[in-house]
Parts: structure tokens; C-alpha cells; sequence
């Protein structure tokens, strides 16, 4: 276990007394615990101004009517059963909902549920590399820069990224109960880390990389390799190969998760094929955000909430370049033989992996909450170089307050300066766009913003400037036709669904299109078009709720009501929405089933975030 040498130097010079604060190893880690969740709280305080922002937020948080039922039974069901947007989080959704249960609409009080687990993170972190390495102070820069670093602050600011934080504690936790383990192995002891890295995949799958980042820290700082038992140090030595054995379970429940989280993810459309972005465009991206990354963590200036992906055009040097720092890094790091090091770099690179973009899930080249766990091999490495270098030059570790404190005075300016453009969606993508004219996602994030102002003209207009800057996937584009369907522009949304069924021969993605170009061609009047449309839809999906939805609306038109109650009965089977059960409402009025168009019309009121935006929409389909 090694000393630091402020321990040695207090010991050699003068006895513990009573009324010192740190004359207890246990009492200054307690003390220096409330500082930094003091210093974590004052700096984050001014987040609970900020308000709920339109990117996700409204689809986890403001605007899913299963979080705002609150935490019961059915919601706790309903949590383990969903792929709802593209994720299986079951532990976030709880969340969700008992923060919704306890604040509503006070986006304030939510903001500060994240700060609270933010604090706590810090935290035990700090307590983890503490009882990990013996080394105090070291261990507290590193939480210090974990707390303040502004490259953290889209993980505390954004309400949706509660699930960040969340399981970012069950990591943490599943870390600290693992060298409890360590130091006496049993089953009993063992039992704790799979449960508490089974909560935190129900939070998120970032921690999915936890069996090998405990490798590593079965290596250094845990000094577990090798099977001599006379070997010193606190925690049991074994084989590697026991040492992998013993992780067995947990690599099988990171395969589970991985298999729902990809399973989800291809649900909800989120994954994008080698169609949407070559391997060119994946391992090109993957290097040179790597590069960017390790750039950021030292000079954390012009942080975006959008990187949008540059694809195929990202150039050639611009790879090149990044390869070969990252391969000078590497080569570094091994030629200098410091185990923290090593572990440092690696942990960074390896838990940065699952969401580097390989797989690519959504349009972003990278983004700042993917580095909330990765940065911390980074600030270890740089913290214990540092010290190290100090103490061989024998510099005395209180001149090395200075310049610790600076660089978190940094930190804290940049952090508080960027968590004032987290305070509403219109600062963000404004800010968003002096760092990149050209950032597609928030020319159409900006465009949700005008869509909440009605303003649905400048909105598509966004739309299109969005797809000018960058090749959406056909999901994307359906959505875009989806709202221009809701707003009148039933001709551009038609052109949008005939430019999918040209692209694309997946069968989900042709049954929304041929879905939405029957509802456009409803919309335009003409009706023997929409047919056709609707029924090759169903013949492509047989149970596709719009289809139906469709058909409904067709028999509408023609008086058959009795007949449309059917079909939107069908759709509300498969696919409840305010909008179906409206229908239903209004084809059960008119076929003179009074009692149960009532049914249906409270239906759609409770499920509904706008009513005037169905009915509305409802006046365009049934003129």
C-alpha cells in the first residue's frame, strides 16, 4: 500500500493532537468528502433555473403520459417491457416517473435529483481511488476534476441524462464492492457486484465495459496478478486465468444487456445501417473523435451538444493525423512502464468503446456525455504523472496546490459559463450554432423550437436546411413527413415518402412511407390514391396500426362509420395514440354509439399532450 509523502512528513515531525482535523486518516477523508460536495453543489446550483430542454426531454419527461402517471404498478410493468425510444432502461424510467410524481413540471426540482447524484459520484469516486491506491490528495484532484470538469455539465444540466449519473453509481458502487471482495474473497462478498451492475445496466449500458475495466484494477491499483500468496499488499493474488474465470457472470450479464440494448435500438430505428455511413465514415470517425476527445479533456473549450457526423467527407489527413497521435500516445504510455498509466489509457479507450461509433446509433459524430466515466483514466494518469514528477524533482506536493488550484478555478468558470446556454432549448442550439453554422442537428432542434411556437412554416424551413447540410436516414425523413402531414404541407410530405420507397427496401421503413403517403394523398383529396397506398402498406405489415388508421379515415369519407370504428379499433389494439382513440370518438358518435364515444374521447384526453394539435389534424384528414 503506498504512503504519500505529506503522511510521511506529518509523522516525522510531530504526534497526531486532538483538535487537528485531519489527525484521523478517517476523519480528513470525511471532511474532504463535504468539501466536495460543497464545491459541487455551489457551482451547480444555478441549474435549477434551467428548464426542461426539447431534446428528449419531452419524450422521456414532459410529454410521455406513462412517466407522468407517476411510480405505481403498471408504470413498473410497463418500465421492464419497453423498447420506448430506442432503450431498455427500466431503472430510468422509474426515475422518470418518481421524479415526475414529486416535481411535475418544476423542471428545477428534477435538475437538482441530477445534481445530487452527481455529488454522489464524485464522491465515491474519490473514496474508490483512495482505498484503491492509499494516495489521498491525488485521489482528491481527480474527483475534483470529475466534479467541476465542464465536459460534464450535459450530463448534470440535461434532465434526460439523469440515467448518466444514475448508473455511473451503480459502476462506481459495483467497483468499491469488488475490492471488498478482493481483499477476502467469498461467495457472499462476490454476491454484491452483479446485483449492483445489474442496476446500473437498468440505468444505462454505458457500464457495460465493467468486467475488463476490473482487469484492469485487478492490475494496478489492486496488484492482483500473479498466484504468490506472500506477495504484499491488502487484496488476495491469483492466476489471470482465475481472474477472468471469476468475472464470467458478469461478462454474461454485459452480453444479456448488450443483446436488449441492440434489440431495442433496431426497434426504435435508432441504428444506422452501413447504407447511412460506410466503414470508411465509422473508422474514420472513431479515430479522429478519439483525438478530439483526449483534446477536450485538457482544453475543454467550444463544447457542443451536437457533433454532428461528417460521414463519408471527413478528410483523409484529418485521420491520419489522429492515428498517429493516438499511436504516439500509446507508444508512450508503454515505453514509460507506470502501471497507472497504462490503466489510465486504457480505461479510457475501453470504456469509451461501446459508444465511439462502430456501432452507430443516431447522427452524432461524439458527444460530452460519453466521456462522463472514460475521463476519468485520463485525469488519473495526468494527476499521478504529475505527482510523481514532482516528488522526482523533489518538489515539495504544497507547490503543487497552486497549480491544481487553477486549473479548477478553469473548470469551474468554463462549466458555470456552459451550463447558462443549457438554460432553455432556444439559448442551446443558438449557441450550438455560433460553434457550427453547419450542425444539422441544430438547425433541427431549432426547428422543434419553432414547432412549439407555432411557427411551423420557419420550422420546415430548418427541416430542410437540416437535410441540405446532411443525409438523414429514411427514419428521419419520415419524421419530417410526419410533420409537415401535421401541418398542411401535405405535398412536400408526399415527396419525402416517395424519396424513401426509392431509397430503402427495409419493410418496416417502406410500411411507414406508404402509410404516410396514403395520409398525404388523404390530406391532398385524392382518395383512390390513398387506397392503394393503405392497402399496400398492408400487405407489407399486416398489423401496421396507421394502415388501419387509414383505412378508418377512408371509411369515413364514404359513411361508413360503423365500419371506420372497426379499423380504428384495430389500430388502438396495436398501437394506442390520442389520435386513434379520437378517431374512434368520432366514428362512434356518428354510428350512434354515444357511451362509448364518450369512453374513447376520455381515452384520448389522457393520452393526448395537445388535444387542439388531434383535433386539428383530425379537420385536415375529415374535411
Amino acid at each position: 500500500m503506498p504512503v504519500e509523502l505529506e503522511t510521511l512528513q506529518e509523522v516525522s515531525t510531530r504526534a497526531p493532537q486532538q483538535n487537528d482535523l485531519f489527525s484521523s486518516p478517517r476523519k480528513r477523508t470525511v471532511i474532504l468528502s463535504l468539501l466536495l460536495v460543497l464545491a459541487t453543489l455551489a457551482l451547480y446550483n444555478p441549474v435549477i433555473h434551467n428548464g426542461f430542454i426539447n431534446l428528449d426531454d419531452n419524450l422521456y419527461v414532459t410529454s410521455n403520459p406513462h412517466v407522468q402517471s407517476g411510480l405505481n404498478w403498471k408504470v413498473v410493468k410497463w418500465s421492464f417491457a419497453t423498447f420506448d425510444q430506442a432503450n431498455w432502461h427500466p431503472l430510468t424510467w422509474l426515475s422518470y416517473a418518481l421524479d415526475w410524481q414529486l416535481f411535475k413540471k418544476n423542471a428545477g426540482g428534477h435538475h437538482y435529483v441530477s445534481l445530487l447524484f452527481h455529488a454522489f459520484d464524485v464522491v465515491l469516486l474519490f473514496w474508490l481511488l483512495q482505498s484503491a491506491t492509499g494516495f489521498t490528495w491525488r485521489s482528491l484532484m481527480v474527483a475534483a476534476l470529475f466534479a467541476l470538469h465542464p465536459v460534464n455539465v450535459e450530463s448534470v444540466a440535461w434532465i434526460s441524462e439523469i440515467k448518466n449519473v444514475i448508473s455511473m453509481m451503480f459502476f462506481l458502487l459495483a467497483m468499491l464492492a469488488y475490492g471488498w471482495y478482493a481483499r477476502q474473497p467469498s461467495l457472499r462478498r462476490y454476491s454484491l457486484i452483479p446485483l449492483l451492475f445489474g442496476l446500473g445496466l437498468m440505468a444505462k449500458p454505458q457500464i457495460i465495459t465493467l468486467p475488463c475495466v476490473l482487469l484492469l484494477w485487478d492490475y494496478w491499483p489492486l496488484g492482483r496478478f500473479g498466484a504468490n500468496a506472500d506477495q504484499a499488499g491488502p487484496y488476495a493474488k491469483s492466476s489471470f486465468g482465475w481472474l477472468v474465470l471469476e468475472k464470467v457472470p458478469l461478462f454474461l450479464l454485459a452480453a444479456l444487456d448488450a443483446l436488449m440494448t441492440m434489440l431495442a435500438q433496431r426497434t426504435g430505428m435508432a441504428m444506422r445501417s452501413f447504407n447511412d455511413y460506410s466503414m470508411y465514415a465509422r473508422l474514420g470517425n472513431v479515430i479522429v473523435s478519439y483525438a478530439r476527445y483526449v483534446g477536450q479533456a485538457f482544453w475543454p473549450f467550444r463544447l457542443s451538444p451536437s457533433y454532428g457526423h461528417p460521414g463519408d467527407s471527413i478528410p483523409v489527413w484529418h485521420v491520419v493525423a489522429a492515428g498517429l497521435f493516438l499511436i504516439l500516445v500509446t507508444a508512450t504510455v508503454l515505453l514509460r512502464k507506470k502501471p497507472y498509466l497504462v490503466v489510465g489509457w486504457l480505461w479510457f479507450l475501453g470504456t469509451m468503446f461501446p459508444t465511439i461509433g462502430l456501432v452507430q446509433v443516431g447522427d452524432q459524430a461524439m458527444a460530452n456525455r460519453y466521456a462522463y466515466i472514460p475521463f476519468i483514466g485520463l485525469f488519473w494518469m495526468a494527476t499521478w504523472a504529475i505527482s510523481e514528477a514532482a516528488e522526482g524533482w523533489r518538489i515539495s506536493p504544497r507547490w503543487l496546490a497552486v497549480p491544481a488550484c487553477l486549473s479548477l478555478l478553469t473548470a469551474s468558470v468554463l462549466t458555470h459559463r456552459l451550463m447558462l446556454y443549457w438554460h432553455d432549448s432556444e439559448a442551446l442550439w443558438d449557441y450550438a450554432l455560433t460553434i457550427d453554422p453547419n450542425d444539422f442537428m441544430a438547425h433541427t432542434n431549432r426547428g422543434r423550437i419553432l414547432i412549439a411556437e407555432n411557427r411551423h412554416d420557419e420550422a420546415i424551413a430548418e427541416f430542410s436546411r437540416a437535410e441540405e447540410l446532411h443525409r438523414y436516414p429514411e427514419s428521419e425523413v419520415l419524421r419530417f413527413a410526419d410533420y409537415e402531414i401535421r401541418h398542411g404541407h401535405a405535398q412536400d410530405a408526399a415527396v419525402r415518402c416517395r424519396r424513401v420507397l426509392q431509397r430503402t427496401q427495409d419493410p418496416h421503413l417502406r410500411t411507414v412511407a406508404w402509410t404516410d403517403l396514403g395520409v398525404s394523398n388523404l390530406a391532398l383529396n385524392h382518395l383512390s390514391e390513398a387506397k392503394e397506398n393503405f392497402a399496400i402498406a398492408l400487405q407489407t405489415d399486416p398489423e401496421s396500426p396507421g394502415a388501419f388508421l387509414g383505412m378508418g379515415l377512408l371509411a369515413m369519407r364514404s359513411g361508413d362509420y360503423s365500419g371506420a370504428a372497426q379499423q380504428f379499433s384495430s389500430a388502438n389494439r396495436l398501437n394506442p395514440s390520442d389520435l386513434s382513440y379520437f378517431l374512434l370518438a368520432v366514428a362512434l358518435e356518428k354510428s350512434g354509439h354515444q357511451a362509448e364515444a364518450s369512453a374513447a374521447y376520455k381515452q384520448a384526453q389522457q393520452t393526448s399532450p395537445d388535444m387542439n394539435e388531434v383535433i386539428q389534424l383530425t379537420r385536415q384528414l375529415l374535411p
